[in-house]
């Protein structure tokens, strides 16, 4: 998925209220950027950290920026944007480049089900089992190397594998999957200490026959592709 308007470099004043960003541009100016992340965003919204803005020009827009990179400054690149994981599935789904969901030809997004709930996905092909895939965007790492999720409570995400439980329990696929929109990664794990409530269920729905699973991203300032042309990252257990 590329980015539709170039990219801009700046460096971060504060993140707050969530959604909002101060940020300095290379030419001194400071704005107020979008932030569309709803998590904690643990280790990526210190001061001073570089950061990379998609600017707008949209006027319906109040906010003509928007954070979409961290850059560790070391080739290594964090997507904080938590739509963006969807748009890139979405393309490799289409071009049915993962391999595990490629025999499915119609990708529909955004289909209700459950209770007042929409899966990211729902993948349908004649004569298969209809396939229901919740798409979760990994951003946090706590130790070189390993990915974790979530980064905070996430009531959300716990409701979620209810559902996908469900989906299993009326005979069709339901699947998780993680997506690490970071590039320094190669191993995940469940971030149990951050909430344990998720964690349990995730090993419950697992056990009910929810699948999993686990893929990274090529990142740059020009956009951010799903990660096929290399194997799953590997999950631990904490």
């Amino acid at each position: 998925m590329r980015f539709e308007t170039p990219l801009v470099p700046a460096h971060l004043i504060r993140r707050y209220k969530r959604f909002l960003a101060d940020c300095r541009l290379e030419d001194g100016r400071e704005v107020t950027a979008h932030c569309a992340n709803p998590g904690s965003m643990m280790g990526l919204a210190e001061p001073g950290e570089k950061i990379w803005l998609e600017p707008n020009d949209d006027p319906k827009k109040k906010l003509k920026y928007g954070w979409r990179l961290v850059d560790h400054e070391n080739g290594h690149f964090t997507g904080v944007d938590t739509s963006v994981p969807n748009r890139a599935l979405r393309a490799a789904l289409i071009a049915r480049e993962i391999p595990e969901l490629a025999i499915y030809e119609t990708v529909r997004p955004e289909v209700k089900y459950g209770e007042n709930s929409r899966v990211d996905f729902l993948l349908t092909q004649p004569g298969l089992q209809d396939a229901y895939v919740e798409v979760k965007c990994v951003t946090l790492s706590r130790e070189p190397g390993l990915a974790e999720f979530p980064d905070s409570v996430t009531a959300r995400g716990t409701k979620h594998l209810g559902e996908l439980t469900a989906m299993v329990d009326e005979g069709h696929r339901a699947i998780l999957l993680y997506l690490v929109q970071r590039t320094d990664c190669e191993r995940i794990a469940l971030a149990a200490d951050i909430d344990p409530t998720y964690a349990a269920a995730f090993e419950a729905a697992q056990a009910r026959g929810v699948e999993k699973l686990v893929y990274g991203t090529r990142i740059s300032p020009e956009g951010v592709w799903v990660n096929v042309t290399e194997s799953q990252l590997f999950m631990q257990k904490r």
